[in-house]
This record gives C-alpha cells, sequence and structure tokens, in this order.
C-alpha cells in the first residue's frame, strides 16, 4: 500500500503542479516578456520535456490507483472514491487527446511554417490543461475529503 501511495501522490504532485506552474506561473510571465513568435519555441520545448513526464504521472496514477481501489477497497467503494476514478481517467484521456492531437499539429505547423495552425493548437493546448489543471485540483480536495470522512 505504501508504495502504491506514494506512486500515486508523486504522479499527482507531478501532473497537476507542472500544470499550476504551466497555467498560472509561466504562462503570464511568457505573454508579458516575449513576442508570440519567440514564445513557440520555448512552449514546443517545455511541451517536449514535460509531456514525458506526464506519460510517467498518468502511468503511475492509474496503475497504483486501480490497485488500491481493487486491492484495499474490494468490499465497496465510496462516492470520493469513485469520482477520483473517473476523473482521473476522463483527465487521462484528455492527456492522451491533447498528445496525439493538438501537440503533434503544433509541431507540424511550426515545421512548416504554418502560424494560424500554430496559434489555434496552441489555444487548443491551453484551454485543456486548464480543463484538467481544474479537474486535478478538483479530484484533490475530493480525495482529502474522502479520506478523512468528509465525503461519503
Amino acid at each position: 500500500m505504501s508504495i502504491a501511495m506514494t506512486l500515486h501522490l508523486l504522479g499527482v504532485i507531478i501532473w497537476v503542479g507542472g500544470m499550476f506552474f504551466a497555467h498560472m506561473v509561466m504562462r503570464p510571465v511568457l505573454n508579458a516578456a516575449l513576442e508570440p513568435q519567440d514564445r513557440v519555441p520555448l512552449l514546443l520545448g517545455v511541451f517536449n520535456h514535460f509531456f514525458p513526464w506526464v506519460w510517467g504521472s498518468v502511468i503511475a496514477i492509474l496503475a497504483s490507483g486501480f490497485w488500491m481501489l481493487f486491492v484495499l477497497y474490494e468490499n465497496g467503494i465510496g462516492t470520493w472514491l469513485g469520482f477520483m476514478t473517473v476523473i482521473g481517467i476522463l483527465m487521462s484521456v484528455i492527456f492522451i487527446y491533447i498528445y496525439t492531437i493538438p501537440y503533434n499539429q503544433l509541431r507540424a505547423a511550426i515545421a512548416n511554417g504554418e502560424k494560424p495552425k500554430v496559434v489555434v493548437a496552441v489555444a487548443l493546448i491551453r484551454r485543456l490543461i486548464l480543463v484538467n489543471l481544474i479537474l486535478g485540483l478538483s479530484v484533490t480536495l475530493v480525495a482529502i475529503l474522502g479520506k478523512y470522512g468528509l465525503m461519503p
């Protein structure tokens, strides 16, 4: 249990913390300091370095979460564990979509010099990361409330 919980929490910290930093700290600073044409290569570099960490986090979170769910809570789960499971899967699907569609479109648009497509891809990635950030913060709150008996 302690290894699974450690992997689970590390995955959450890396993924949700990274999204919080990227959206709430890095993005406003980049927008204020750099012109759009200078931001794009930097954003691509950030995604190139962050997304492998997210893949590892998603795998760790889902594997440890399902292990704990089926081994520790095999006699029934509360609303909070059900919510965590559904939202975790939804967040993973959103990330897989980000990685396979707009991220690949962004890389192709940069390689082909298609600025309008770059703008569209970056905007979609930003919006979807914000959705996942909100979901990640919500599921974290539910986990705390559920763990301490404040949610059924």
